[in-house]
C-alpha cells in the first residue's frame, strides 16, 4: 500500500511538473538551455583540469621549469569555461525563477477569480483561513519544484554526457560511474518516498494553523470580551505545536539523508582514485585522464543533488496542487444569461417571486439538504416599499439573497420586470439591484473609495447625494479629512451605525432600481432609521437620486409602518400580507412578534438611560453616539 502511494505521489508530481512546462514552454526552454550549458561546461572543465595537470603541471615539475605559454593557454581555457558556466547559471536561475513566480502569480489570480465566481453557499462551507492558505502557501507549494526543475533536467543531460565520456576514457572507470550515479538516484527516490507523507501532513497543518489564526484575529472582540484569550492561545498553540513537530520530522529525515547524499559522490571519487591508480599502473589511462575523471566526480556531487531536491519537493507540491485544484474544480457555478433589462425604462423595477423553493446544500454530500423556503410567492411593485417580517429563521435573509441572485432557487422563479434573473447578464443584474446586508463590510480605504468603488460616473457629487440620503453626510463632513479619511480595516474607526450608513450610501451611489435592505439599519438610532427610510421612499423627488423599489427586512414598528405592504413569513412560507395595520388586527403571530420587538427596544432604551444615570462617564471621556 505504501509503495503504491509513493508511486502515485511520484507520478502525480511529474504530472504537475508537466503542467508547468506546458504552461510556460519558452521560459522553461531558456532555463534548460542554461542548465545544459552549465552541465556541458562542468564536463569540459573536468577534461581541461585533467589536461592542465597531465600536460602542464606534471611536465613542469619534471623539468623543474614552468612553461609560461602553456600556463597562459591553460588559464585562458579555464577562464573561458568559467564564463560559459556563469552564463549557464544565469540563464538557468533567471528562467527558473521567472517561470516559478509567473506560475504562482497566475494561479493566485485564478484561485481568487474562482473564489469570486463560486456561490455564497460554497464559501459558507469553507473557512476563510483555508481559503487564504489555498491562495498563498498552497500555490507556492505547488510550484516550488520549478526552482530546481531546469537544473535537474540539465543534470540528467550532464549525467548521460558524463557516462559517455567515462566509457570513452576507460571501461573500468565507467563501471564505477554506473554504480555511483544510479545509487544516487535510488537514494533520492527513497528519500522522496519517505518525505511524501510528512510533507503532505505539514501542508495540511499549515492550512489549519492559518484558519485558526484568522478566526482568532477576526473574532478578537468576542475573544477579549468573553475572557477567552488563554483558551484561544492554547488552541492555536496546540495546532502550531503539531505543525512544529511535523516540520521537525521533515528536518530529521533531511538530517539522515543529506549526509548520505553528500557522502556517496565522495565515495565514488575515492573508488575512482583506487581503480584509476590500478589502471594507471597498467598503462590503460594517463594521469590527465585519471585527474579529469576524479575531478568530474567531485564537481558532479552538487548538480546531482538537484534531482533529489525536485523529488523531495514533489510530495509537498502534490499536496499543494490537490488543494488548489479543489478550488479550481469546485462546482456550483451560477452562469449568467444574455438578456438585459430595457434601458429605456430606468425607473423602479418590479420584483416577483413565483412558487420559490430553496434548500441550502448539506454539510456532507450523502445527507439531505434542509429546506428553507417553500412555495414563496409575492410581488414588490415598481416604486413601492415592501417589508419582510418574521421570526428568526423564517427565511427572510434567504429571500433577500434570492432577490439579488446570491443564490438560485431549487424551483420557481425570481423575476425583475418579468425577466428571470438567471437570464440576465451580470452587468444588467448588478446595475439593477443592490443589497445592503445585515453585517456591514467596509474596506480599509477612504470614505470616497468605499462608496465609489471606482465605478464610472460615481463622482463626488453622486457620493455626497448618496451620503445625504443615507443620513451619513453629517458625520462624514465632520471627519478629519472628510471623504479622504481612512476608515481602517473593516471600518474600525467608525461606529456600527456609521458603517451601516456608509454601506447604504455605497449601494445608493450605484443608483439601483431595486434596493434590498436586510436589516441594514439595525445599529442606527430609530429616529435616524425612520429618516433614512422616509428619504428612500421619496428618493425619486430628490435631484440626482433616482427612485427605486425597496424590499426591506424589518423589525422595528416605525420601519414596518413606513412600508406600503408587509409580508409576514413563518417557517419559510408566506403566511400573510397586507398593511401593517391590517396584519396587527388579523394575524396574532405578527402582532405578538412586532409587540415583542417593540418591547425589546423599549427595554434596551431604559437600560441605556439607567446606566447613564447611575454610572456617569468620567470627566474627559467621550463616547460616540449615532445621531
Amino acid at each position: 500500500m505504501a509503495s503504491r502511494t509513493n508511486r502515485d505521489v511520484l507520478s502525480r508530481g511529474l504530472r504537475v511538473l508537466g503542467q508547468a512546462i506546458r504552461e510556460q514552454p519558452r521560459i522553461f526552454a531558456v532555463a534548460v538551455v542554461g542548465s545544459v550549458l552549465f552541465g556541458g561546461m562542468v564536463i569540459a572543465s573536468a577534461y581541461v583540469v585533467g589536461g592542465v595537470v597531465g600536460e602542464v603541471v606534471v611536465p613542469s615539475i619534471a623539468r623543474g621549469q614552468v612553461g609560461v605559454g602553456a600556463l597562459a593557454l591553460a588559464g585562458a581555457a579555464l577562464f573561458g569555461i568559467s564564463v560559459l558556466r556563469v552564463m549557464g547559471i544565469f540563464g538557468r536561475r533567471l528562467g527558473a525563477g521567472y517561470m516559478q513566480y509567473r506560475l504562482q502569480a497566475a494561479y493566485r489570480r485564478r484561485v481568487t477569480r474562482r473564489y469570486l465566481d463560486l456561490p455564497v453557499a460554497w464559501h459558507q462551507r469553507n473557512s476563510t483561513g483555508t481559503l487564504l492558505s489555498n491562495a498563498n502557501s498552497d500555490v507556492e507549494a505547488a510550484w516550488n519544484p520549478i526552482a530546481t526543475l531546469p537544473f535537474a533536467v540539465g543534470t540528467l543531460v550532464m549525467l548521460v554526457g558524463a557516462i559517455v565520456s567515462l566509457f570513452a576514457t576507460d571501461w573500468a572507470l565507467a563501471l564505477v560511474g554506473l554504480a555511483v550515479f544510479p545509487a544516487l538516484f535510488a537514494l533520492n527516490v527513497v528519500y522522496s518516498r519517505r518525505m511524501a507523507p510528512r510533507q503532505a501532513r505539514a501542508q495540511r497543518l499549515r492550512g489549519e494553523v492559518s484558519s485558526i489564526a484568522h478566526e482568532s484575529f477576526d473574532g478578537a472582540l468576542v475573544v477579549k470580551t468573553m475572557g477567552r484569550e488563554a483558551q484561544e492561545t492554547a488552541r492555536f498553540a496546540s495546532r502550531a505545536g503539531e505543525l512544529r513537530d511535523s516540520l521537525i520530522a521533515v528536518g530529521r529525515l533531511r538530517g539522515v539523508f543529506d549526509p548520505l547524499l553528500e557522502a556517496l559522490p565522495s565515495l565514488g571519487t575515492l573508488a575512482v582514485l583506487v581503480v584509476g591508480a590500478f589502471r594507471l599502473r597498467q598503462g590503460a589511462i594517463s594521469v590527465a585522464e585519471l585527474v579529469g575523471v576524479a575531478f568530474l566526480f567531485t564537481v558532479l556531487a552538487f548538480p546531482v543533488r538537484a534531482i533529489g531536491w525536485v523529488l523531495a519537493e514533489l510530495p509537498r507540491s502534490v499536496a499543494g496542487w490537490d488543494r488548489v485544484r479543489r478550488v479550481l474544480d469546485a462546482t456550483g457555478d451560477m452562469p449568467y444569461g444574455r438578456r438585459v433589462l430595457d434601458p429605456a425604462t430606468p425607473g423602479p423595477t418590479t420584483l416577483t417571486f413565483t412558487d420559490v423553493h430553496f434548500s441550502y446544500p448539506p454539510a456532507e454530500a450523502h445527507l439531505p439538504g434542509a429546506q428553507v423556503l417553500g412555495e414563496v410567492g409575492f410581488t414588490v411593485p415598481a416604486g413601492r416599499t415592501v417589508a419582510l417580517v418574521g421570526p428568526t429563521g423564517a427565511g427572510k435573509s434567504t429571500i433577500a439573497s434570492l432577490a439579488v441572485r446570491l443564490v438560485d432557487p431549487d424551483s420557481g422563479t425570481v423575476e425583475l420586470d418579468g425577466v428571470d434573473v438567471r437570464e440576465l447578464t451580470a452587468a444588467s443584474l448588478t446595475g439593477t439591484v443592490a443589497l445592503v446586508a445585515q453585517v456591514p463590510f467596509v474596506f480599509d480605504d477612504t470614505v470616497r473609495a468605499n462608496i465609489a468603488l471606482d465605478r464610472p460616473g460615481v463622482d463626488d457629487e453622486v457620493v455626497w447625494a448618496a451620503l445625504r440620503l443615507a443620513e451619513a453626510d453629517g458625520f462624514v463632513a465632520a471627519l478629519p479629512e472628510g471623504l479622504d479619511t481612512m476608515v481602517g480595516e473593516r471600518g474600525t474607526s467608525l461606529s456600527g451605525g456609521q458603517r451601516q450608513r456608509l454601506t447604504l450610501a455605497r449601494a445608493l451611489a450605484g443608483r439601483p432600481r431595486l434596493l434590498v435592505l436586510d436589516d441594514a439599519t439595525s445599529a442606527v438610532d430609530p429616529r435616524v432609521e425612520a429618516a433614512i427610510l422616509a428619504g428612500l421612499r421619496s428618493s425619486g423627488s430628490q435631484p440626482g437620486v433616482p427612485a427605486a423599489s425597496i424590499l426591506v427586512v424589518a423589525y422595528r414598528r416605525a420601519t414596518i409602518a413606513l412600508a406600503d405592504e408587509v409580508i409576514y413569513v413563518e417557517q419559510g412560507r408566506v403566511v400573510a400580507r397586507g398593511t401593517h395595520t391590517e396584519l396587527l388586527a388579523t394575524v396574532p403571530g405578527y402582532a405578538d412578534l412586532v409587540t415583542a420587538y417593540e418591547q425589546a427596544e423599549v427595554d434596551r432604551a431604559q437600560e441605556r438611560a439607567y446606566a447613564d444615570e447611575v454610572a456617569p462617564l468620567p470627566s474627559g471621556l467621550e463616547i460616540e453616539v449615532d445621531r
